[in-house]
């Protein structure tokens, strides 16, 4: 940023000008929100992006927004939490059997919580199920479990870590017989430049923590907690000890090698950060995280460079079609995987692109590698999901003729690591060229080809 941009930028911030599209009020205008979003200019700046043009303009301010939403679990309390929501509720007071206000076991499954990675900084997704063991005629509002599970996810996080302090935190607030959590968390996997096909798009693991009757973890009541877990895919051996695989294989940055000769201002940035929402950079499980990040930044910086079509020359319609009289069918390319950065808050966002296009047989004939060499182009750079299907269908249209449809279906952490928290939604964009654009029954033809696609997160 030149000295004159930055002079502007402090004083339309000091002066609550609407940046971002937000007026800076109140939470936009603390001092912390201000240091990420300079320190977010510096990142882009350092991936050669241009950090007045538009769609960029704005980002460090909803970068910083985003993050400061996403770790506010800093400032909450769990006594504030729970103080108000514990309720008497009479139960057997006998030592015959057992009832909810005496003893019982009470779950509630399914919680959607998100976190950001200590390791990377990038978010995961997590499905949290939470057990406790009332006493004393003690129970909690049910809604409060979910909010005291938020606290500790509203930070960074590792899996092991999240389960103990929710698991503590319910434990000493309620003082119940015990306490269960058991954590289903799922990471972005980082990209595969070989685009194995068999490569997997996230990283998913189970952990569980337990307090008082469920310390022991060979205890009967796990037994009777993990029952109501089975028919959601969970199963736990009694023999497989899963806390030291999370720790050793949890995060995939983790096995990744260092970027080579760091920028000292990019990591600086990045430390910013790290400050900013709370955290200390010089704690041990965040001391390489810069770095690890930067790792996965770095994919998506803006070089310039030409798009190398493999050597191939680029062919027209004409040359495209054998000229025998042969009918054109409809051919199709389908599931080829991409990564991509969201330009607007700096999230990854991944999926699958589907091309159809009409030829004189169903054979590809520029071959699956060039479509995904185009895929892979395009996706490694800041972007929005719908210029990435433009950009797609324009280059594939160059070579292979102009009647061309592209369909890109995506997974946004954007969707989840924000306030609107839109667990499982999944976005799908299309580009129409050619005769695509004119004839609604190719159209439907090719959509009937293109697989169901999932939720890469899930």
């Amino acid at each position: 940023m030149g000295a004159l941009d930055e002079c502007h930028y402090n004083e339309e911030l000091e002066n609550g000008v609407n940046i971002g599209g937000c007026v800076e009020l109140g939470f936009e205008r603390e001092p912390e929100t201000i240091a990420i979003e300079k320190a977010v200019r510096v990142l882009l700046q350092g991936l050669g992006e241009d950090i007045n043009r538009e769609g960029i303009r704005k980002t460090p301010f909803r970068v910083a927004k985003a993050l400061r939403e996403g770790t506010r679990g800093y400032k909450q309390k769990v006594k504030d939490i729970v103080g108000g929501a514990l309720f008497p509720e009479a139960g057997l007071e006998s030592k015959i059997g057992h009832a909810g206000g005496a003893g019982g076991l009470v779950i509630v499954r399914d919680l959607d919580l998100f976190s950001y990675c200590e390791s990377c900084l990038l978010p995961f997704q997590v499905k949290c199920h939470v057990g406790y063991v009332p006493s004393g005629q003690r129970v909690l509002g049910l809604s409060k479990l979910s909010r005291v599970a938020e606290v500790f996810a509203k930070r960074l996080q590792d899996p092991h870590r999240l389960a103990n302090e929710i698991c503590a935190a319910l434990h000493h607030g309620i003082k119940p017989t015990g306490v269960a959590v058991v954590l289903q968390c799922s990471h972005i996997h980082f990209p595969d430049f070989d685009f194995n096909p068999n490569h997997e798009n996230s990283v998913k693991t189970l952990v569980k923590s337990g307090s008082g009757v469920f310390d022991d973890e060979m205890a009967d009541i796990w037994t009777d907690f993990l029952s109501l877990l089975r028919f959601r895919g969970i199963k736990f051996e009694k023999d497989c000890h899963l806390r030291k695989l999370v720790e050793k294989s949890w995060c995939p940055s983790l096995t990744l090698t260092k970027i080579g000769v760091p920028d000292c201002a990019m990591l600086s940035a990045v430390a910013t950060i790290l400050c900013s929402l709370g955290e200390n950079p010089l704690r041990k499980e965040l001391l390489e995280t810069p770095d690890r990040f930067l790792k996965w930044l770095l994919n998506f910086k803006n070089s310039n460079l030409d798009l190398k079509l493999n050597g191939f020359v680029r062919l027209k319609k004409e040359e495209c079609l054998i000229s025998n009289g042969n009918e054109e069918l409809l051919c199709s390319e389908v599931n080829l995987p991409f990564w991509s950065q969201c330009e607007h808050h700096l999230l990854p966002f991944h999926g699958v692109v589907h091309i159809g296009y009409y030829g004189s047989s169903k054979v590809n004939p520029v071959g699956k590698s060039l479509l995904q060499s185009i895929v892979h182009f395009y996706g490694f750079k800041l972007q929005v999901q719908e210029r990435l299907t433009r950009q797609i269908a324009e280059t594939v249209s160059s070579f292979l003729g102009g009647d061309v449809m592209v369909v890109v279906e995506a997974s946004h952490t954007c969707m989840i690591s924000r306030g609107i928290e839109k667990f499982g939604s999944s976005t799908a964009t299309i580009a129409e060229l050619g005769r695509f654009s004119m004839d609604p029954t190719a159209r439907a033809i090719f959509l009937q080809i293109v697989p169901n696609f999932s939720p890469i997160a899930d």
